[in-house]
């Protein structure tokens, strides 16, 4: 069952981050699924956060995907080189996002290790978001993609972890966030080999 819209329009995008953890997601690329459980998010809370691409009500052509109602991709281009998979949440005008950073692969591992170039499945092959929309073959080709849709979605399947087992940290690579850099909106499951480093 893939999980309703309403779900995307919790206003706690940090609450949200922390229950993504433990849902499955999946794309269906070139007729051929490939998927897996969600170990690792980042939460970006919108207008007010100095992390956010939307920081400041910052409205751009990269950045008004963000402003849709929740419940859609936003694949933006990292160093000119990484595409990385957001989930766009909240009700539409306030934009918040999840930054999915690592699954563990469920499905489809194959053709992800073909997409990784990886001839030996390893860690690495859904460590880090950049690695995690390669795998399941995630662009900027799907940007405000619904996920309710056909192409890329996310499923409940009873899998949950309990808070003990859960790290909430601070996020990556957002030390030009001065305060809002401390802040603990990094969530990941302890111990899993498929969460990036540092995963202490």
């Amino acid at each position: 069952m893939k999980l309703p819209a309403t779900y995307y329009h919790n206003p706690d995008v940090v609450a949200l981050s922390r229950d993504l953890i433990g849902k499955y997601l999946f794309t269906c690329i070139d007729c051929v699924i490939t998927g897996g459980y969600i170990v690792e998010t980042e939460a970006y809370n919108g207008v007010i956060d100095r992390a956010s691409h939307a920081y400041g009500n910052r409205l751009t052509p990269r950045t008004k995907t963000m402003y849709k109602a929740g419940g859609i991709a936003y694949v933006y281009l990292c160093y000119g080189i990484h595409e990385m998979f957001n989930i766009v949440t909240n009700v539409e005008g306030n934009p918040n996002a999840i930054l999915i950073r690592a699954i563990q692969p469920t499905e489809g591992l194959e053709v992800m290790q073909v997409r990784r170039n990886m001839p030996v499945v390893k860690p690495t092959i859904t460590m880090g978001p950049g690695s995690v929309a390669k795998a399941l073959g995630i662009s900027r080709a799907i940007n405000a993609c619904s996920l309710q849709s056909d192409t890329i979605w996310i499923e409940d399947r009873g899998l949950t972890f309990p808070d003990e087992n859960v790290a909430a940290v601070p996020r990556v690579g957002v030390d030009y966030a001065g305060e809002d850099a401390l802040l603990p909106y990094r969530f990941y499951v302890k111990g899993n080999i498929y969460v990036s480093k540092p995963n202490k």
